[in-house]
């Protein structure tokens, strides 16, 4: 499964040690595109790379594992990689936006980040356990 392997990457990343990873979850795939469901998992690490330098880090790993960056934004993909967080910091550049946009709202990001991180606060003050109270989590899956 290419999401273990992903996660294997993260550990040996220059300057960053790796934290700890959540339990996969299954999810149904965002848009309109028939695609197989997601599989996805949040990741804890501590880090000496800069936010842009960590983005690009990540976007290497999604190219090695044959990543292609498509034009449609919801189309299927092999991998993908994202930046929840970064400490408190607040980023709003034309590569990256930390916290990231969607994850407050979506249940494949909340339930894992919450398992290993239950008593976060983000940035703007909002508690994790709170948002993830009140989403939908009727068609995420713990996968074993």
């Amino acid at each position: 499964m290419k999401v273990k392997l992903a996660i294997e990457a993260l550990k040996h990343l220059p300057g960053t040690q790796f934290i700890c990873c959540s339990s996969l979850y299954s999810s149904k795939p965002m848009g309109a595109y028939e695609q197989p469901d997601y599989v996805n998992a949040v990741a804890m690490i501590n880090t000496l790379l800069e936010p842009l330098d960590l983005l690009d880090q990540t976007q290497r790993i999604e190219l090695e594992f044959g990543r292609e960056r498509k034009e449609a934004r919801w189309d299927s993909r092999i991998l993908d990689l994202d930046i929840l967080l970064f400490g408190n910091l607040q980023i709003k550049s034309e590569r990256l936006i930390v916290p990231h946009y969607g994850m407050k709202v979506r249940g494949f990001v909340l339930c894992p980040l919450a398992e290993i991180a239950p008593g976060l606060q983000l940035p703007d003050g909002s508690i994790i356990t709170n948002l993830v109270a009140v989403i939908d989590k009727d068609e995420l899956t713990v996968l074993v």
